[in-house]
C-alpha cells in the first residue's frame, strides 16, 4: 500500500452549483419566542446562509487546509469490502522518540479536528514532555476518504481499516485518541489488534453499561457505596436532557439514514441546519464564527461520497450490536490500558464505576471546561491529558515505542 501525497480541489462546477442552490434556499417561519427550543435559530441560519453566499471564501479554506495540512490518500483492502481509498493526514514529528499516535474522529466531525492539537503533538515546547507522529484520517465516507458501497461496514471494519492503515505506514505499535464515534472505534481497535498493535488507547466520551453482577461483582457492588460527585450530579442531568430531547438525531441516522439524505444532499442550508445545531448545543460555550462553521459544513458538503454515507455508521453500528445499553449488558474489555478525559458539557456522562468495569484504565481526569469537540474547544486541556498519561511517570510511559513510519 503505497500513501500519494493529496490536496484538496473543489472543481469550479461544484461551487458554482452550490452558489446557486443557497440563492434559491427557501427558509422556514419561526415563532416569536422559539429560541433554541424548536432547534437551529432562524437568525442564525440566515446570517450563515448570506456569509456562504457572498462573504465566505471556499478557495482561501482551502488554501489555508492544504497549507495546514501534509495529507496523503491510500488504499486499503478490508476484507469483504474491497479496496477503499482512505484520506488522512500525517504529521511526523522531529523528535526520534515520537510515539505514533491515531486521531479518530466522529459524527458530525472531520478531521479538521486535529488542527488545533497537531502542532502541540508534534512539537511540543519542552523536551520533557512527549512528542507525536499524528495520524489522522477521514473515516471511510467521510470528507475525502472513499465510502463502503455495500451494506455491513460496522465498526469491526473502522477498526480494520485504521489497524491496516497504521501497519500500512510502518507502525506496528501505537495509540489511539477519539471522541464521538472515534471514542468507540477505539475501544473496538483496542480489543481486537490490542496490545499487539494498540498498545493504548485514550478517549473522550468513554462508553459503559451498568456493570453486572456477574462480569463485573466489585464495580457492581462499589457504586452503591459510591457517591456521587456535583460533577457527576451535573452529568447525568445533562445524559438525561441529551436522551429525552437531544438524541432524535440518532434515531432517525440509525434507523433511515437515506430517507434523511434527500434532504442533506439536494439542500446546502438542510445540511447546514442539521450540523450547526449539534455544533453549538454540544460544546461548552464556544463561540464558532461563521468561517469556522462553514468550512465545517463545506467538508461534508464537497465530501467524496456525500454527507448521507457519513450517517449510515449509526445504522450499521446498531445493527451489528456495536452499542449496548441496558443493566447488565456487559461490553468487551479490551486488555490494553485506557485513559479517559471528562468534559462538562459533553452530550453524556458515565459514571467512574461503570466505566473502570469496562476497561482498564490507567489514567482519568475531569475537566471544569469542555464539550462534545474537546480537541476544538480546549485543545491544550486535551494534549496536557496525553502528556500526562504517556509522559515520563504517567501510568502508559513506555508501554508504546517511537517509531519512524515512512
Amino acid at each position: 500500500m503505497t500513501a500519494v501525497s493529496f490536496s484538496i480541489d473543489i472543481p469550479d462546477a461544484k461551487l458554482q452549483q452550490l452558489q446557486a442552490k443557497l440563492k434559491l434556499a427557501t427558509l422556514p417561519d419561526e415563532l416569536d419566542d422559539a429560541g433554541w427550543d424548536y432547534g437551529a435559530p432562524l437568525s442564525d441560519i440566515k446570517r450563515l446562509v448570506n456569509h456562504w453566499k457572498s462573504g465566505y471564501s471556499w478557495r482561501d479554506a482551502e488554501a489555508d487546509l492544504n497549507a495546514k495540512f501534509p495529507q496523503f490518500t491510500t488504499d486499503i483492502d478490508v476484507e469483504g469490502f474491497g479496496s477503499l481509498n482512505i484520506h488522512f493526514v500525517h504529521k511526523k514529528s522531529e523528535r526520534v522518540d515520537a510515539i505514533p499516535l491515531l486521531f479518530l474522529h466522529g459524527w458530525p466531525g472531520c478531521f479538521l479536528e486535529v488542527s488545533k492539537i497537531l502542532p502541540l503533538l508534534t512539537a511540543p515546547a519542552s523536551e520533557h514532555e512527549p512528542a507525536f507522529h499524528v495520524v489522522a484520517p477521514s473515516l471511510p465516507g467521510y470528507g475525502f476518504s472513499q465510502g463502503p458501497g455495500k451494506k455491513g461496514f460496522a465498526l469491526d471494519k473502522f477498526a480494520e481499516t485504521f489497524n491496516k492503515l497504521m501497519l500500512s505506514l510502518g507502525y506496528d505499535e501505537y495509540a489511539t485518541q477519539g471522541g464521538d464515534w472515534g471514542s468507540f472505534i477505539s475501544r473496538r481497535m483496542a480489543l481486537l489488534y490490542g496490545p499487539k498493535h494498540v498498545k493504548a488507547w485514550h478517549v473522550n466520551l468513554p462508553q459503559a453499561t451498568f456493570p453486572s453482577p456477574l462480569s463485573s461483582p466489585f464495580h457492581f457492588l462499589s457504586q452503591f457505596v459510591y457517591l456521587l460527585n456535583p460533577k457527576e450530579i451535573k452529568g447525568l442531568i445533562r445524559s438525561h436532557h441529551y436522551l429525552e430531547e437531544g438524541s432524535g438525531y440518532f434515531k432517525q441516522q440509525a434507523t433511515r439514514p437515506d430517507t434523511l439524505g434527500y434532504g442533506l444532499e439536494d439542500s446546502p442550508v438542510g445540511l447546514l441546519a442539521w450540523i450547526y445545531e449539534k455544533l453549538v448545543e454540544w460544546t461548552d460555550g464556544y463561540t464558532w464564527t461563521d468561517d469556522e462553521v462553514l468550512t465545517w459544513i463545506s467538508i461534508y458538503w464537497f465530501s467524496r461520497a456525500g454527507s448521507t454515507a457519513a450517517s449510515r455508521i449509526y445504522y450499521e453500528a446498531v445493527k451489528a450490536d456495536d452499542i449496548r445499553a441496558g443493566p447488565g449488558v456487559p461490553l468487551p474489555r479490551p486488555s490494553a490500558p485506557n485513559g479517559v478525559s471528562i468534559f462538562p458539557k459533553d452530550v453524556y456522562r458515565m459514571l467512574t464505576p461503570w466505566v473502570k468495569a469496562h476497561a482498564n484504565v490507567v489514567f482519568m481526569a475531569e475537566h471544569r471546561k469542555g464539550g462534545h469537540f474537546a480537541a476544538w474547544e480546549v485543545p491544550e486541556v486535551l494534549v496536557g491529558d496525553l502528556r500526562k498519561m504517556f509522559g515520563r511517570g504517567g501510568a502508559a510511559f513506555g508501554v508504546v515505542g517511537g517509531r519512524n513510519g515512512f
